[in-house]
């Protein structure tokens, strides 16, 4: 206790003229990330609108190292402890923009979210008319591993077309395309089917640029209309339904991040009917 209490009395000092990185810990925004609060980048901004104090006074700069010791709050809320890194499997439904605030006003998956689950953040984005698998995390160590391009996880998606597009065109996909200076790397393209006046194909990607199969779609003369994500590396959506929301299993984490273990997972639905009448007794209720 008395060496933690020197600890912190040695960072108000070093706060009150901004700290160096000698003293132990890692950097402020760095532990709000892992905490869950927000991803590194956004935790800078929170901190620079004076939105975080550390032992009880305001800092604007993320230049400063912290520890467990350290009594952090945000927005007035004390900031936990960091919990066990957990993961969601989230099915995004069409409409809802991948944000924590929208300028706009509309509505955000986060708002969308059912009661129950602790503050998360999502590994990358879905633009607002795309579906399918959104993965949420609480921990942004994990957040960051699994966006980074050097991970190269593939993500798999089921698309739409409005027309139809000759294996010719196709073939310029597969071989790595740039648009408007900007080079894909080579997708895995599959034609499916023709459904009347719209196509379906199944395309995998492994870097993920923003809006990088619509606007690759769009060099070779076709549109997508509907755009579902079906699978993040090994996490799959499955038969996960819209707005529906399913923990990824300890287990399976441990065997992909390295995670340590925690209880075991369960599957949330976002409660927009009356809340059901309890079941008779000795009686399962009917899903």
């Amino acid at each position: 206790m008395i060496r933690q209490d020197i600890a912190i009395a040695k960072r108000n000092r070093l706060l009150r003229g901004m700290s160096d990185s000698s003293i132990p810990g890692e950097r402020i925004a760095k532990t709000l990330s892992r905490r869950g609060v927000a991803s590194r980048r956004e935790a800078e901004r929170m901190i620079a609108a004076g939105r975080v104090s550390v032992n009880g006074r305001m800092i604007d700069s993320p230049a400063l190292n912290v520890t467990d010791a350290d009594r952090i709050v945000v927005d007035g809320k004390p900031v936990a402890a960091p919990d066990v890194a957990r993961m969601w499997l989230y099915h995004k439904p069409s409409g809802l923009v991948t944000t924590e605030r929208d300028e706009k006003g509309r509505q955000t998956v986060f708002e969308a979210l059912p009661e129950g689950l602790p503050r998360v953040m999502s590994v990358g984005r879905l633009d607002i008319t795309s579906e399918g698998l959104l993965l949420l995390t609480n921990d942004g160590g994990v957040k960051r591993k699994l966006e980074l391009p050097a991970t190269g996880w593939l993500r798999r998606y089921r698309v739409r077309i409005n027309g139809s597009a000759s294996e010719a065109s196709l073939q310029k996909l597969r071989d790595g395309i740039t648009v408007e200076g900007v080079s894909y790397q080579p997708m895995d393209v599959t034609f499916d089917r023709q459904q009347g006046a719209n196509a379906w194909l199944t395309v995998a990607i492994r870097e993920g640029k923003n809006r990088e199969i619509r606007r690759a779609m769009e060099a070779i003369g076709v549109t997508v209309n509907r755009l579902i994500r079906i699978s993040y590396g090994p996490f799959q959506l499955g038969n996960l339904a819209a707005g529906e929301v399913e923990e990824v299993k300890q287990r399976i984490l441990k065997d992909q991040l390295g995670t340590r273990e925690r209880p075991k997972p369960t599957r949330t639905r976002k409660n927009t009917a009356a809340k059901s009448k309890p079941s008779p007794r000795g009686k399962k209720p009917t899903r």
